[in-house]
């Protein structure tokens, strides 16, 4: 087993890091910049973004590569960078987690339709995501996430992916149940639960989401459809309101942390969060679930 499969196989669970592209534009990332772009412009800035989580009692760590993939630096012209692009970003969480802190390579989704709905061939989309996989790797993860998605196959693509470049690496997939309790694309947590535990995933869950009570029902779900599975979840800190100069998200972090002894109960092993959460929430998170 690796360092991570052994961890999950105990009692305790892991706390993940909170939001990236927020905490970043704070920092000063102009709107419309690749936030992956700063893995080689701004490292300090990438560097400060890991520290404050792991300060604040994370133990998982995303690389900043959310859309580190071909199909999504291409946008800012960039698609001749992934692997370099992927392997700075995973060597400078690296850098600041040591061996104590476990280091997530994020992949997110493509952006794109696959086919037949959209024009992103099945096997295209396996080769954008092996390349990432292969910068991600060679940066020194301990795990390749999968989040954010919403397309089953898409999924599948980017599993099949990474393990063409590793076939024993952790692969932890999670979607978003962000339309009436199902994915983007109507997929709904007991079928996304059979089907992506049955790739022999090392766990699988749910992020990002509406509100923290639509994506405890989608745990709930999962773990009625897969009662074996491990599983994680990365809820957003509610919903986003624009205010002057600013947009402020409605979950705090004592009803971060209240909800973390909710998923807890659903035997989730690695709890985190996604869009809007700070150093702050991570932080009663990791209170809470002490």
């Amino acid at each position: 087993m690796s360092k991570l499969t052994d961890f999950l196989a105990g009692e305790k669970i892991l706390v993940a890091d909170g939001a990236t592209g927020t905490q970043l534009l704070k920092a000063g990332l102009k709107a419309g910049v690749a936030p992956e772009s700063w893995n080689l412009a701004n490292p300090e800035a990438i560097r400060a973004l890991h520290r404050g989580y792991i300060e604040a009692g994370a133990n998982v760590v995303l690389t900043n590569t959310f859309g580190g993939s071909r199909f999504r630096l291409g946008r800012h012209g960039l698609e001749g960078q992934v692997k370099e692009i992927n392997e700075a970003a995973a060597r400078l969480a690296r850098e600041v987690a040591g061996e104590a802190v476990f280091v997530f390579g994020d992949i997110g989704p493509s952006g794109e339709l696959l086919k037949p709905l959209g024009k992103l061939p099945y096997e295209e989309a396996v080769a954008g995501f092996a390349e990432q996989a292969e910068g991600l790797l060679a940066g020194g993860v301990d795990a390749i996430l999968i989040e954010t998605m919403s397309d089953i196959n898409e999924a599948k693509a980017a599993v099949e992916g990474v393990r063409k470049v590793n076939a024993e690496i952790p692969i932890l997939v999670t979607f978003s149940f962000d339309t009436h309790g199902r994915t983007m694309m109507g997929a709904k947590p007991d079928k996304v639960a059979k089907e992506i535990w049955a790739l022999g995933v090392t766990a699988m869950g749910a992020n990002c989401g509406r509100t923290l009570t639509e994506t405890l029902t989608a745990i709930e779900q999962m773990r009625a459809a897969v009662p074996e599975a491990v599983l994680m979840a990365k809820p957003n800190a509610g919903l986003p309101h624009a205010t002057v100069g600013d947009t402020v998200y409605d979950v705090t972090p004592e009803i971060m942390a209240e909800y973390a002894h909710k998923f807890a109960e659903q035997k989730v092993k690695i709890f985190g969060g996604c869009c809007g959460s700070a150093p702050e929430h991570i932080r009663a998170i990791a209170e809470a679930l002490k």
